[in-house]
């Protein structure tokens, strides 16, 4: 190209011959750059299509020795989903069935385009709470939907997995990464506080007094407990001892880990399962006490659960629901993506592997996307049953499908069962759940060695949530986070760097250190 650039410029007399070492860049037009960077090629559309499915990159190596890590891994999450999933539910102020709808779809979906192998995906106490807010704002505008909630939060659900699948697909994911731990933290623990501050009158049995509104704020609930705890009944006497026995089962299957540690993986397994084995325990007393008292139980119990998927079919998305939730849509964008990025980020490190953030908003957009046509309500990942999924061996996403089962063979063979479990005793294993999301003084003595400025912010969300709303609380933190950030670059320090010499070494060190004929021309 040299040669032939030189003749066809060696008879002009106003350019010079070109040096062998020159060389002229040919100037692209906007159609070859249009198609080089915009117009996709064939090879390049099967790549991203594949990139949407990850599981294409394992599936075929998949072998007996991940089969028996994953089965291990999905029976267990499937036990302990089971009574989590219709507790959510009612925190979420739906029918308990609903939460095993949420759990099947989480696990059953999810797996398809997820890089992480140890999330469980399925309803959370967090958003489960976040959820009977966004309801209780919707109904009195939308009379009509007062005796079928789900409704509303099905169309939420696929609004929400549209905006999260959209956010992964512009590869914008990377928004989350501005928000720091301490403002995570903060609505996580307030919200843990407001959530087991709620469950309260019903593992007492006084949730039913008049005038006792348990979705009040956190500090008025704790006060009207108080003031109500004169109308505690049998209920107390069931919950009280189902969530003594959670923690004792907790604490002795640790001590007793330690004490012989060849035996670890058995303890671990009964420590895991200890929810199940609690509700199962009751709902056997429940049965004793209730089974000839059908329409006046001694105390609360779940009753009619109904068999199979009832309430399947396409979901509602119409104007007026969504006008409904817009006003909450920012805070329940908020906790979805935050809680499933920081989850899938945490077990990742500790497992020494990779995410895709994106390709994570892309999966879990897609689950609450069709999660409602089997009658589900918006999940994302579940910090306990990840550790315990984790903690039981998982070897690949594949698991999820072997929960996805043990969820099924539940809703269509133990509603029967679910007739006699404990209203009181499920408000155990919530309190009990969120007890863990709750921060530990020494993460929040961490904060203030760190930045006490986001000490400061872990306190605002905390209080806020506690004292206003879940929902406040999380735009607290995020704001209060927001300013920090912006103060950060506008103060940020910066020094010129100018060129000295000592000793005949170029060195870089400030200028205003130098003396004041130091060389800085070439800075």
């Amino acid at each position: 190209m040299v040669a032939e650039l030189f003749k066809r410029n060696r008879g002009t007399r106003d350019v010079e011959p070109l040096g062998p070492v020159e060389y002229i860049e040919p100037v692209a037009s906007t159609s070859e750059w249009l198609k080089e960077h915009v117009v996709p090629t064939r090879s390049g559309t099967v790549s991203y299509v594949k990139s949407l499915f990850p599981f294409l990159t394992w599936i075929y190596r998949y072998n007996w020795v991940w089969f028996v890590g994953d089965l291990i891994a999905g029976v267990t999450v499937g036990i302990v989903v089971i009574p989590q999933g219709m507790a959510y539910a009612k925190l979420a102020s739906l029918p308990p069935e609903f939460g095993l709808y949420s759990s099947f779809v989480g696990v059953a979906i999810y797996w398809l385009s997820a890089t992480s192998h140890v999330i469980s995906a399925g309803p959370v106490a967090v958003f489960s709470s976040l959820l009977s807010v966004i309801l209780e704002h919707a109904l009195p505008q939308l009379p009509e939907y007062a005796d079928t909630p789900w409704i509303i939060a099905g169309c939420l659900s696929v609004v929400l997995g549209c905006i999260v699948m959209a956010i992964g697909l512009f590869r914008i994911g990377f928004i989350v990464d501005f928000i720091p731990l301490p403002a995570i933290a903060a609505f996580m623990t307030g919200s843990a506080l407001n959530i087991a501050m709620g469950q309260i009158p019903t593992l007492m049995g006084n949730n039913t007094a008049d005038g006792y509104n348990t979705r009040a704020a956190t500090y008025l609930v704790f006060g009207n407990f108080f003031k109500y705890i004169k109308h505690c009944d049998l209920n107390a006497a069931i919950g009280l001892t189902a969530l003594f026995m959670l923690y004792a089962v907790r604490w002795g299957c640790g001590y007793a880990s330690r004490r012989w540690p060849q035996h670890e993986k058995t303890f671990f397994f009964i420590n895991t399962l200890r929810s199940g084995f609690v509700i199962l325990l009751y709902t056997l007393i429940s049965f004793l006490v209730n089974r000839n008292h059908h329409d006046d139980p001694k105390f609360s119990i779940l009753k009619t659960i109904p068999r199979g998927f009832q309430h399947m079919g396409v979901p509602v998305v119409n104007s007026r629901i969504l006008s409904a939730v817009a006003a909450k849509l920012p805070s329940a964008i908020i906790v979805l993506v935050i809680e499933h990025i920081s989850i899938a980020k945490s077990f990742a490190r500790l497992s020494n592997y990779t995410i895709d953030p994106n390709q994570e908003l892309i999966a879990i957009g897609l689950t609450n996307i069709f999660g409602p046509f089997f009658g589900g309500y918006p999940a994302t990942g579940s910090f306990s049953r990840t550790a315990i999924k984790a903690k039981a061996g998982v070897r690949t996403p594949l698991a999820g499908v072997v929960t996805a089962i043990i969820v099924v063979i539940a809703i269509y063979a133990l509603p029967p069962v679910f007739y006699y479990i404990s209203n009181a005793a499920l408000a155990a294993v919530i309190i009990h759940a969120v007890g863990d999301l709750i921060s530990s003084p020494k993460s929040i003595k961490m904060f203030w060695k760190v930045s006490p400025c986001e000490f400061v912010i872990f306190w605002i969300g905390v209080l806020v949530s506690v004292f206003a709303s879940i929902d406040n609380g999380i735009y607290a933190s995020v704001a209060a986070s927001a300013a920090l950030l912006l103060f950060r670059i506008a103060k940020a320090h910066g020094r010129f760097v100018g060129v000295v010499k000592v000793y005949n070494t170029p060195t870089l060190r400030p200028v205003d250190a130098n003396e004041p004929d130091s060389d800085t021309r070439n800075v």
